[in-house]
């Protein structure tokens, strides 16, 4: 307890050099691989860093989470691990979660055990998470659920999912809904894994027919259910920006498998080019700059002096830096991001995703600026509607 950060920065280092390989580019992320990885570090004492103590992790601060980041650059981490488990869902059960859940869940978590996902984005839903149709019907021993959801990352390697449900049909939508915590592999619950543009498989479509769910697998409030999906999106805009404590083994600007940017104009002979160098430049400092946003943003909801939603700054630019990062990439590989390696290319077809993931950067501007500016909200025709008078699909 009285170690100091420049001890654990020691402690770290010696354990990372003991204990765990030099990193490796080649290949797909190995599940089992995380998981046996994630168990090491646990056992090792560099799980966790910023969860309490009494649910597994090590109860620290982020400055450790940082320092033990930096020292595990070059060493092979279950970084898949992170998005969504240990940054997103662990972090809403903490808030959230009953004693007895937070209990059963995070320390199996935190030691690589067990692997959660989200089911939020439905089909017919689009931007509008409040819109679900996924519904819960109370039965004389739980729930029972069915409905479909879609492009929740990692499913199917996951073992417990987040799902939101429609509890309530007879109040506005944001007031009828219901988050629950569900066993994935049990009958009624089907994972289809999407494939990509660029050939992944990051994304699944799920479909419930008739699944079962114990009354303990409320988290929050019945009928609370947007409470618990706002915290959820606070902590999804905080590790989609490279603002979340929880984060671990990973730091922005992180290697691809091409190397960085910077390593692309030695490589290919563009050292001594003036435009290859402003593009490098515009890439770097757009970094810099997300770092210190990150950083200065993350203390100042800390000391209570901006509301959570501000959080979609982070997310909003995190976006706008890779983005920049990516087209750079791309621009300065030339013919040969394509047809060599082919990663720049590769990341070129997913860059929209970037707009995406944590909810849209449409509605993160949106966020900021009825949430944090006080502008005034758009129309909507179902405010105080009950979700059943709403009308659903198309109007003609």
């Amino acid at each position: 307890m009285s170690e100091n950060l420049e001890q654990f920065r020691l402690r770290a280092r010696e354990w990372l050099a003991a204990n765990l390989p030099k990193a490796s580019t080649e290949g797909e992320f190995d599940w089992d691989r995380g998981r046996q990885l994630q168990r090491q570090l646990y056992e090792g004492g560099f799980a966790g860093l910023c969860y309490p103590r009494e649910y597994g992790g090590q109860g620290l601060t982020p400055q450790h989470q940082r320092v033990f980041n930096e020292e595990a650059l070059d060493y092979e981490m279950p970084v898949r691990l992170n998005f969504p488990t240990l940054t997103i869902c662990g972090p809403t059960l903490l808030d959230t979660g009953s004693e007895e859940q937070k209990k059963e869940f995070l320390p199996a978590a935190i030691a690589g055990e067990l692997l959660f996902c989200q089911f939020l984005s439905e089909p017919s839903g689009g931007s509008d998470l409040a819109g679900v149709l996924t519904r819960a019907e109370r039965t004389a021993d739980g729930w029972l659920l069915n409905g479909a959801k879609t492009w929740s990352s990692s499913a199917d390697t996951a073992d417990w999912a987040m799902v939101l449900a429609r509890t309530d049909w007879d109040v506005p939508k944001h007031q009828g809904l219901t988050m629950f915590l569900m066993r994935i592999r049990q009958p009624g619950v089907q994972v289809n894994p999407i494939q990509m543009l660029n050939g992944s498989h990051e994304f699944c479509e799920e479909f419930f027919d008739d699944v079962r769910l114990p009354s303990s697998a409320v988290l929050g409030e019945v009928n609370g259910g947007w409470a618990v999906a706002t915290r959820l999106l606070y902590h999804e805009r905080a590790a989609v920006g490279g603002a979340s404590p929880f984060v671990s083994g990973v730091r922005q600007g992180q290697m691809t498998r091409d190397g960085t940017l910077t390593d692309l104009v030695r490589e290919s002979g563009q050292a001594d080019s003036e435009r290859a160098r402003d593009l490098l430049a515009r890439s770097e400092v757009l970094h810099l700059v997300h770092s210190a946003l990150a950083e200065d943003l993350t203390q100042r909801l800390v000391d209570g002096e901006l509301p959570d939603a501000a959080m979609s700054y982070i997310r909003l630019f995190h976006a706008e830096a890779q983005q920049a990062e990516i087209d750079c990439g791309l621009e300065l590989a030339g013919p040969a991001g394509v047809t060599d390696s082919g990663s720049w290319a590769l990341r070129y077809l997913g860059r929209q995703g970037l707009s995406l993931g944590g909810g849209s950067t449409e509605m993160a501007r949106n966020v900021i600026a009825e949430r944090v500016l006080g502008m005034p909200r758009e129309a909507s025709a179902d405010k105080g509607v009950p979700f059943r008078q709403v009308r659903q699909g198309p109007t003609s």
